[in-house]
């Protein structure tokens, strides 16, 4: 080996060991405990939460009156038990395991001012706000961080990254409507193709109206369009106020479901709107709230399509019978 190399090599080693000593996590002596993070900040007072991600997007959850909303789609109800949990984990924070105080590695480890997976601003009702940096994956279960203002880089357990999303379903509950099934006695559907009305008699057995003479209904394929019209779920909220791209004059299907419990009888509609070519959605409305939402085009698909004859059942196609000699 040339002295050249041997040069070389112990540059890579100092490299490589400076390297360890940078990033390497400086646990805190033993039976220490390290400060919190944000000794002012308890997860009960937080108000505001903005979370900025890598791709450039952002959500805002807001709690002006004790109730977790996205304000951005017209208050949107948000669950409670997807934000308190998060916010108690950044609350209880501390800075036991310091990794780095140089600026050039905050980039490294994607906490940097201009550059991070993830941004977190708090705000309390006592106006406190505090901003909190999450990083690159140090381990399972565990994540780079960084106060805003700060310096010192830290390691952090139990916080990953993705469950701070910036889409707005990860925060609300993606069940948009749920008619219990065994509730339902007339279904009416009506779309491009036609309208048909079918009810449930006193057997608990579906018929279908206005059947032609030699016409026979198949129980079987309303079950589809019953459980599509029954329990919907969401990709995203959208608000309250229609737009003339929801195309809700112009449905491109209605569904009518009267419902019977208890001795109490209840109509509800729901509205499946225009086709959004970008991602192959739906808008849907449904009397029963107060809020557009967009579907999967597969969860309306039989609502939207079905046919007179999709319900039938068929005559079997007729044996060819071979011509002789052929």
């Amino acid at each position: 080996m040339s002295k050249l190399h041997q040069i070389l090599i112990a540059i890579l080693v100092v490299q490589l060991a400076l390297v360890a000593v940078v990033f390497w996590p400086r646990p805190a002596p033993a039976n220490a405990v390290g400060a919190p993070f944000f000794s002012e900040i308890n997860a009960a007072d937080v108000t505001s939460l903005v979370i900025r991600d890598d791709q450039g997007q952002s959500i805002q959850l807001s709690k002006p009156a004790g109730q977790w909303i996205l304000p951005e789609f017209s208050d949107y109800p948000v669950q409670a038990d997807k934000v308190t949990p998060l916010l108690t984990k950044i609350a209880d924070l501390t800075s036991d395991r310091l990794v780095t105080r140089t600026e050039a590695s905050q980039k490294q480890l994607q906490v940097a001012d201009d550059k991070y997976v993830r941004r977190l601003e708090l705000k309390t009702s006592g106006d406190i706000s505090q901003v909190l940096y999450l990083g690159s994956p140090a381990g399972a279960q565990t994540v780079h961080v960084r106060v805003g203002g700060q310096q010192e880089v830290y390691q952090a357990r139990d916080l990953n990254t993705w469950d701070f999303s910036t889409d707005p379903l990860s925060w609300v509950d993606p069940v948009y409507l749920s008619v219990p099934q065994e509730t339902v006695v007339t279904l009416t559907l009506g779309n491009a193709n036609g309208q048909w009305t079918f009810e449930k008699d006193a057997s608990g057995n579906w018929t279908m109206q206005d059947l032609a003479q030699g016409e026979t209904f198949d129980t079987n394929n309303l079950t589809t369009v019953l459980n599509q019209a029954t329990s919907v779920r969401m990709t995203r909220p959208l608000g309250k106020t229609a737009e003339s791209s929801f195309g809700m004059d112009q449905p491109s299907a209605l569904v009518t479901l009267k419902t019977q419990r208890d001795g109490q009888e209840k109509t509800c509609t729901l509205t499946i709107g225009a086709k959004d070519a970008t991602d192959s959605s739906y808008v849907v409305k449904s009397s029963e709230s107060l809020y557009y939402v967009k579907v999967a085009e597969y969860s309306v698909k039989d609502l939207v399509e079905k046919t007179r004859d999709g319900f039938l059942q068929l005559p079997p196609t007729p044996a060819v019978t071979p011509t002789p000699g052929a």
